[in-house]
């Protein structure tokens, strides 16, 4: 369980582009000690101190803990009558996230011009 929580928070950080600087500013945890939870020799921190770190990152500290995308589902709850886009990217991979994101970036850089016949 220990090397999942720290690959689930790299991926997370890489993909919401969080450094560890950043994150240490959103939550009163020391760059440091958040630093060891990624480490070769990391541990899962102490359950005060994981839920600090989703709720920074706006996941589940299930999902953080064990790399399951659907823990997120509950995070999200309000998400799930509202807008099921939004809800179908939420139980995605982070690798898949990744992909999505870029593909939004870019179309973001394009003009779409619509014609009329």
């Amino acid at each position: 369980m220990d090397s999942i929580f720290k690959r689930t928070l790299r991926a997370e950080l890489d993909f919401q582009d969080v450094k560890i600087k950043e994150l240490s500013a959103r939550t009163g945890i020391s760059p440091r000690t958040l630093e060891g939870y990624l480490n070769a020799r990391s541990s899962i921190p102490p359950a005060d101190v994981a839920v600090k770190i989703a709720q920074a990152l706006n996941v589940s500290v299930e999902y953080l803990v064990t790399g399951n995308p659907t823990y997120n589902i509950a995070k999200n709850q309000t998400l799930n009558s509202q807008n099921p886009i939004e809800e179908k990217i939420s139980v995605l991979s982070i690798e898949k996230k990744k992909l999505l994101r870029d593909f939004v970036n870019l179309l973001d850089g394009y003009d779409i011009i619509q014609q009329k016949p």
